[in-house]
C-alpha cells in the first residue's frame, strides 16, 4: 500500500501548467488586457512581467531544470502580486517542493495559497486535500487521517479515492476497525474499482476472519483479473475457512486447468482438497505425478501423505511401497508401525514382523506395547511361538494392548504342551 506523491499531486503541476496558458495570453495580449473595466475579470490576470516569469520557470520545470526554475521565480516581488497571481506562484514552488520532496515545504506554499485569497471555493478544497495527501506520503498517518477527515466535513461529491487513502491511513496505524469501512467506501463507490483497491479490502477482511464479506470481493477479483494466480489460491482458501470444501477444490482445479498452480505447495494443497472430499484415489494419483514430475518435493512428509491417501484408497500395495520409502527418512518409528499394521492387513506376516521389529528399534512410538503385541501375534501366525511369546511378555499386562496378550500368552502355552 505504498503512495506514490507525484501520482496524488499531479494536479498541482497540472494547474501550474494552466498558470502558464494563461500567461502565455497574457502576453499575446500585451495592453489590450490593462484596458478592461470589469473588476472581476481583471481579478483573474496576470500581468504581462510575472507570467514572463512564470512561464520561464515552467520551461525550465519541463527540462528539469529545478534550481534555474527557482531562480526565475526569485526574481518575483511576491509582496507586489495579486492575489490570483500570488496563489499562481504559490502553485510553482509547490510543484517545484514536491519534485525535490520538499514537503515541509510544499506545506507551507499550499498553506501561503490558501492565505493569498486568490483561489476560488473549489481551489481551496482541491488544495486542503492536497495537504493531506502529502502527509500521507510522508507516511504521518495521524496527522493525514484526520486532515481527510476534516476535509470530508466540507467536500462536496468526495470520490473513491479519497476514501480508498483514508482507509490505507487507518490501515497503517493498525486500525483495520477504521480502515474496512473507508475501503468499502472506495470500492462501492467507484463502477470500476482498481484492482489494489479490491485486493486491500478484500485482505483487509481477511486479516478479520470476516470471511463472508470478504467472499464476493475474492470472487470479483477472480472474475477480474483471472490470470492472477494468488486471487485463486486466497478464494479456495476462503472456501475451506467456511467449511466449504467442495468449492475450495472446484477453484484450485479450475486454477490448475488454466496452468496457474506451478508450485509444488500449490499442487499438494489441490490434492489434500481431493483427500477431504472423499476422493482419495484422485488425491493419490495426482500427488503421484507431482512428484514423479519432480513438482512436488519427494520428502518424508510426502511419501507419508501419499501412504496415507492409498491407504484410504485401499490400495495396499500402493500403500506399502510409499510408506516404506517415509519410515526410511523418518525419525521415528511411527510409519514403520502402520507398514506393519498394512502387511498384516494382506497377511503378509513376514514383512509385517521385520516392519514391526523396525519401528521398535527406530523408537518414538506413540504406543510402543501395540507394536510388541503386533509382532508378537504376527509370530503366532507363522507359528514361531517361542518368538512369539518373548514379544507378547513385554507388554505390560494393564491396557487393551495388555489383555489382549495375556490371551495369546495362554493360547500359546497350550499349544506349546
Amino acid at each position: 500500500m505504498t503512495m506514490n506523491l507525484k501520482s496524488l499531486l499531479q494536479g498541482a503541476l497540472v494547474l501550474s501548467v494552466s498558470v502558464l496558458l494563461l500567461s502565455q495570453d497574457v502576453l499575446a495580449q500585451g495592453t489590450t488586457r490593462a484596458k478592461k473595466k470589469d473588476t472581476e475579470e481583471t481579478a483573474n490576470q496576470i500581468d504581462a512581467g510575472t507570467g514572463k516569469i512564470l512561464l520561464a520557470a515552467y520551461e525550465f520545470i519541463n527540462k528539469n531544470q529545478i534550481p534555474q526554475a527557482r531562480a526565475a521565480l526569485a526574481d518575483l516581488k511576491m509582496d507586489k502580486l495579486s492575489p490570483y497571481e500570488r496563489a499562481q506562484a504559490e502553485r510553482m514552488f509547490i510543484s517545484l517542493d514536491v519534485t525535490e520532496e520538499k514537503y515541509d515545504s510544499a506545506r507551507k506554499h499550499m498553506q501561503a495559497a490558501i492565505a493569498s485569497g486568490g483561489l476560488n471555493e473549489k481551489e481551496v478544497s482541491d488544495m486542503r486535500y492536497q495537504m493531506a495527501q502529502l502527509l500521507v506520503q510522508e507516511e504521518k498517518w495521524k496527522e493525514g487521517a484526520a486532515a481527510i477527515e476534516d476535509w470530508l466535513k466540507t467536500a462536496k461529491a468526495p470520490n473513491g479515492s479519497v476514501y480508498y487513502l483514508l482507509g490505507v491511513c487507518y490501515y497503517s496505524m493498525d486500525n483495520l476497525d477504521s480502515a474496512i469501512p473507508n475501503m468499502k467506501k472506495a470500492v462501492d463507490s467507484t463502477d470500476k474499482p482498481l484492482e489494489s483497491w479490491l485486493a486491500t479490502y478484500g485482505s483487509l477482511l481477511l486479516q478479520k476472519e470476516r470471511y463472508k464479506e470478504a467472499l464476493p470481493v475474492m470472487e470479483r477479483l477472480v472474475n477480474g483479473y483471472p490470470n492472477q494466480k494468488k486471487y485463486w489460491t486466497q478464494l479456495s482458501q476462503l472456501y475451506s475457512n467456511l467449511d466449504d470444501n467442495k468449492n475450495a477444490l472446484v477453484v484450485m482445479q479450475l486454477a490448475n486447468d488454466a496452468g496457474l498452480l506451478t508450485q509444488g505447495d500449490e499442487l499438494q494443497r489441490l490434492a489434500d482438497l481431493m483427500s477431504y472430499a472423499d476422493m482419495p484415489y484422485s488425491a493419490a494419483v495426482f500427488m503421484q505425478k507431482g512428484m514423479d514430475d519432480k513438482k512436488i518435493v519427494t520428502d518424508q512428509k510426502a511419501w507419508q501423505r501419499l501412504g496415507a491417501f492409498y491407504t484410504n484408497a485401499k490400495e495396499w500395495k500402493k500403500a506399502i511401497a510409499a510408506l516404506e520409502k517415509s519410515a526410511q527418512m523418518s525419525d521415528s518409528g511411527n510409519d514403520y508401525l502402520q507398514l506393519g499394521g498394512l502387511n498384516m492387513q494382506l497377511s503378509q506376516w513376514d514383512a509385517a514382523v521385520v516392519a514391526l521389529e523396525k519401528a521398535v528399534s527406530k523408537g518414538g512410538l506413540r504406543d510402543v506395547d501395540s507394536a510388541r503385541f503386533n509382532i508378537g501375534y504376527a509370530l503366532y501366525n507363522l507359528k514361531k511361538y517361542p518368538e512369539a511369546l518373548s514379544w507378547l511378555e513385554k507388554v505390560p499386562p494393564t491396557g487393551a494392548s495388555g489383555k489382549n496378550a495375556k490371551s495369546f500368552i495362554q493360547l500359546i502355552k497350550t499349544k506349546m504342551r
